[in-house]
């Protein structure tokens, strides 16, 4: 009979993944009670169920399906503890649970966001705040910060500002096509699809640069091959290296580290290459992943995100406790060993906080499950915060922390990772909890860009192997040839960081804000104002890039 009542279940009711129902969807529908196994009487509903299913029956068939402007209202849908489901068997079973069983108090909510958030952006911050100067990025950050949360809370309320239609189950995409169109909805996709791809490129880059150090790290270890003194970088426990010193031109990617070579570790070396081999390795691990049907197996491992995260943010505190602190203020000029204050290439870290601070294509769907829906915009307004706050720790404290002398600030690497050798046994243990979190996470990022793509050309997530085969070959070519030719992170976050965060953070929020309050009337040229220069700084940000 349990058996029964799920079937039934899951064929008229729309559930999310946690098996809640939405009220506004729910479609009662009315099975005429026999009794197929026994002639025995059995209980039957009450009354008032049936006068219940007879009036939304009523409703149904004023208008079609798929028209919801004569759905049946919420007074005439029966609360979660008073609906029911009719069974062939002839017994009515009550639907347990509801909307208030699934929703998530707002710590819940905020640290959701925060993890969400919580990327590879992370490890170029530093690189970001020493393009962009010590002063002029820790005003970048909180800037940028700012910009970013007031757009994605212009997204948060754009649903509700759409009247005389039923948005509950809206996304971004949804309200961008309401607006503009097909148009507006194939741009909202196309631009995250750069978002999805640019962080699955920075993720094999990444992957081929964990795989290669721990290689290593496991290599010289069992080989007792010690690092020697002619390495440039620092002295001491805690090594801090400048992998390209600009003394030493001609210093090569997989080098940085000079050894005492025989022929076994020339030939380690020759099959162990972070841009020659590591890449194509990848691919036998990786690409029969992202063909499989389901990514649901991946998603139990997403926990291990937050875990990378907390073991950074240790790491990047013992270090900079061990170092010190390393600072002298040049507002403007350059000296031998640091940055200045105020830097023209400013625009690369914005670049990188765009992709950094983005969530803004899922944050309606995120905050559809905080519990008390009239903390939105401060539960938005903590997580971003707490975002920014980690951002600037862990960027401040390396850049102070790093040793100069006797290394230069322009020393730091986009993966600060890079700037420790590959012996130091506290870094190769986040390499290795990065490795294989990013290993996890990349098939639920081929995933969903699997879902968005085949669902709107097909209308079926998974068509047929081939044409998935296809596309997952096409992504993960493109991963190889990144960290084959151009393994900079860095840049590769700040582009596609801008790409996308021009149309999804500053041009469709600001659009769709000035519409819907031209529409009702209400537009004023202070409003126009401002959100036409959010606009104009989406644009320079991309701008930026090229030029700077």
């Amino acid at each position: 009979m349990e058996e029964d009542s799920e079937s039934l279940l899951a064929g008229e009711y729309n559930t999310d993944q946690t098996g809640s129902l939405d009220p506004r969807l729910r479609r009662p529908f009315y099975v005429e009670p026999r009794n197929i196994v026994e002639d025995s009487v059995q209980d039957r509903v009450s009354a008032e169920a049936s006068v219940l299913n007879s009036r939304v029956h009523y409703y149904s068939r004023l208008t079609g399906s798929s028209d919801r402007l004569l759905a049946p209202p919420d007074h005439v849908i029966p609360p979660p503890e008073e609906i029911y489901i009719y069974s062939p068997l002839g017994t009515a079973f009550k639907v347990d649970g509801g909307e208030a069983t699934t929703k998530n108090p707002s710590v819940v909510t905020i640290f959701a966001i925060w993890n969400t958030m919580m990327g590879t952006s992370i490890l170029s911050i530093p690189w970001g705040i020493k393009q962009a100067g010590f002063t002029l990025g820790i005003i970048s950050v909180i800037l940028m910060a700012l910009l970013t949360l007031y757009c994605c809370y212009r997204i948060l309320k754009s649903t509700k500002s759409i009247p005389y239609v039923d948005t509950s189950d809206w996304e971004f995409p949804d309200v961008c096509k309401h607006y503009f169109g097909e148009f507006g909805k194939w741009l909202s996709l196309l631009f995250s699809m750069v978002s999805l791809m640019g962080a699955m490129v920075v993720y094999w880059v990444l992957m081929s640069n964990f795989l290669f150090n721990t290689g290593k790290f496991i290599y010289n270890y069992v080989h007792n091959i010690n690092i020697s003194d002619t390495e440039f970088g620092t002295n001491g426990t805690d090594k801090v290296v400048c992998p390209y010193p600009d003394l030493d031109p001609h210093s090569n990617s997989s080098a940085g580290l000079s050894y005492h070579s025989d022929n076994s570790t020339a030939l380690f070396n020759h099959w162990w290459s972070k841009t020659n081999s590591i890449p194509f390795y990848l691919i036998v691990l990786l690409l029969p992943l992202l063909n499989f049907r389901s990514a649901s197996f991946f998603a139990r491992f997403t926990f291990l995100g937050t875990v990378s995260v907390a073991y950074l943010i240790f790491l990047v505190t013992l270090k900079a406790f061990r170092l010190g602190f390393h600072l002298e203020f040049h507002w403007f000029d350059s000296t031998e060993m640091f940055v200045p204050e105020f830097r023209l290439l400013f625009p690369q870290l914005t670049g990188v906080l765009t992709l950094a601070f983005f969530i803004h294509n899922c944050i309606i769907t995120l905050m559809k499950n905080n519990r008390n829906q009239e903390n939105n915009v401060r539960d938005l307004s903590l997580a971003y915060l707490l975002v920014g706050l980690t951002y600037l720790y862990v960027g401040v404290m390396i850049f102070a922390a790093f040793p100069s002398p006797p290394l230069s600030k322009e020393c730091i690497e986009p993966n600060f990772l890079d700037n420790f050798p590959s012996s130091d046994v506290m870094v190769f243990v986040a390499r290795a909890f990065l490795l294989f979190q990013m290993m996890s996470v990349y098939p639920l990022l081929g995933y969903l860009v699997r879902v968005q793509l085949m669902g709107q050309l097909f209308g079926d997530h998974y068509p047929s192997f081939a044409y998935v085969f296809i596309l997952n070959v096409l992504i993960v070519g493109a991963g190889v040839l990144m960290a084959k030719f151009y393994p900079n992170i860095g840049s590769i976050i700040r582009y596609s960081g801008a790409m996308c965060g021009l149309a999804l953070v500053f041009v469709f929020p600001s659009l769709i804000h000035m519409r819907a309050l031209r529409r009702r009337g209400e537009l004023r040229w202070p409003s126009a104002f401002f959100h036409s220069f959010l606009i104009m700084l989406g644009a320079a940000n991309l701008l930026g890039q090229f030029f700077m």
